[in-house]
């Protein structure tokens, strides 16, 4: 097997983990965690600091088992209950005696979250934890368990910033010299011994679906619409199953439903975005166990690839290079011949098609636009069966579906910054008049 495939697995392995709860807030946690560990005493209080993104990211999403929303409380929880050695998962075993204590910290005053504008990540969080006679300052960046820096007591302990930045930047150059054809070639060749682990992408989304479609979590956007086929407003077709499947993930995801989601890169919307579509058509063709297989391997790689393009975090939607990755998961199964041909021209309907939607931090209104991605993505694949899709000629979308997944990381990396930053303020500043 060649490097490049053994690549591409190894950095499949390492974007598409398991993470129970928005992975903004348990950034945070994370580092209040492993801060609270280096403590060595029981903990008073938190000061805490992240990158714009992140807070605006963080401070409307449901952190799961605790009822609450926001970066306060997933700080709090991750000090008092939450596992080090867990990663993402760092808030799965929290106690309800760590949640009660946590909220009651978070009511008193005792924890603070800010933003950090000097630091130079997209990506960052700082947990400052302080008990009786000590104080463990733990930073996070470019990677929502990367820990760069420890200091206790005003003294590092430990610090990686220097030896983790060269690796970032490898990494992305490797996937930015990717190409379509070469993903293609990996998922359609590569031994499936090697992409076995991905068929847990598929059982760990799969069960967060079927809870967020009890209705109880979130929007209720899946069962919503599950109850509307039911009185004949929606119809039963494959367009609705992929949608209902995946938006019912992304409602117990954002709801704050005590299970994991699979993520992909760092994102629990893009893991399930990335997942469930191909999973929902593979159902529909009665695929082979290889071939849902290798077609969730082709989705997830290709979303790695186009995220690859994007900063870690932006005003960009990230849902919509997902669902790319989905579209191509999809066009798959679903082309009998040419299939490069009918992945790249649904690639470049979409362009044209969603790349304006922006990204306003995370919240439960997030399965309304993985809901308009997976609608964007299934409908680009059904017109480019029939040859029909975007050109060239429009807008943003090039002739070629490599170069427009390119235009859209120039996008998001230039042409959406000052839009992120007026995103934030408004956020910040909403909701304040009298009424």
């Amino acid at each position: 097997m060649n490097t490049v495939w053994n690549r591409m697995i190894d950095i499949l392995k390492t974007d598409v983990v398991p993470a129970t709860g928005c992975t903004e807030p348990v950034s945070l946690a994370y580092a209040s965690a492993v801060a609270a560990r280096e403590l060595g005493e029981p903990v008073q209080s938190i000061e805490a600091r992240v990158s714009p993104n992140l807070m605006k990211n963080g401070m409307g999403v449901m952190v799961p088992g605790t009822g609450r929303p926001g970066l306060l409380i997933a700080a709090a929880v991750g000090a008092l209950g939450g596992d080090p050695d867990a990663g993402l998962q760092v808030l799965e075993s929290a106690s309800a005696e760590a949640v009660q204590q946590g909220a009651h910290m978070v009511d008193t005053g005792l924890v603070t979250v800010g933003i950090a504008e000097e630091i130079p990540y997209v990506l960052y969080s700082e947990a400052l934890v302080k008990g009786e006679h000590h104080a463990v300052k733990v930073c996070i960046a470019n990677g929502h368990t990367n820990v760069i820096s420890i200091e206790k007591d005003g003294e590092s302990i430990f610090s990686a910033a220097q030896t983790d930045s060269g690796n970032k930047d490898d990494k992305i150059f490797f996937l930015q010299g990717l190409g379509l054809a070469d993903i293609l070639e990996f998922a359609e060749q590569v031994p499936l011994e090697q992409i076995e682990f991905l068929r847990q992408s598929e059982v760990v989304n799969d069960a967060l679906s079927k809870e967020g479609l009890t209705g109880n979590y979130g929007l209720h956007l899946g069962c919503s619409m599950r109850q509307q086929q039911d009185r004949g407003l929606l119809g039963n077709d494959l367009l609705s199953k992929v949608v209902i499947r995946t938006v019912g993930a992304s409602d117990a995801r954002m709801g704050g439903a005590k299970l994991p989601a699979m993520t992909n890169s760092g994102s629990g919307n893009q893991g399930i975005s990335a997942t469930m579509p191909v999973v929902a058509v593979a159902d529909y063709v009665q695929a082979s166990p290889e071939v849902r297989l290798r077609a969730l391997a082709l989705s997830h790689m290709t979303a790695i690839y186009a995220h690859a393009f994007l900063p870690k975090l932006s005003a960009f939607c990230a849902t919509i290079t997902a669902c790319m990755g989905a579209a191509a998961g999809m066009a798959w199964l679903l082309a009998k011949e040419d299939k490069l041909t009918v992945i790249s021209r649904a690639i470049c309907s979409m362009t044209g098609d969603i790349s304006g939607m922006v990204c306003d931090g995370a919240a439960n209104s997030c399965s309304i636009k993985v809901a308009s991605a997976c609608t964007s993505a299934v409908r680009a694949v059904i017109l480019a069966l029939d040859g029909v899709y975007v050109s060239g000629h429009d807008g943003l979308v090039a002739f070629d579906a490599d170069e427009c997944i390119h235009n859209l990381g120039q996008l998001a990396s230039h042409g959406m910054q000052i839009t992120d930053q007026e995103i934030l303020r408004i956020m910040m500043n909403k909701n304040k008049s009298e009424h």
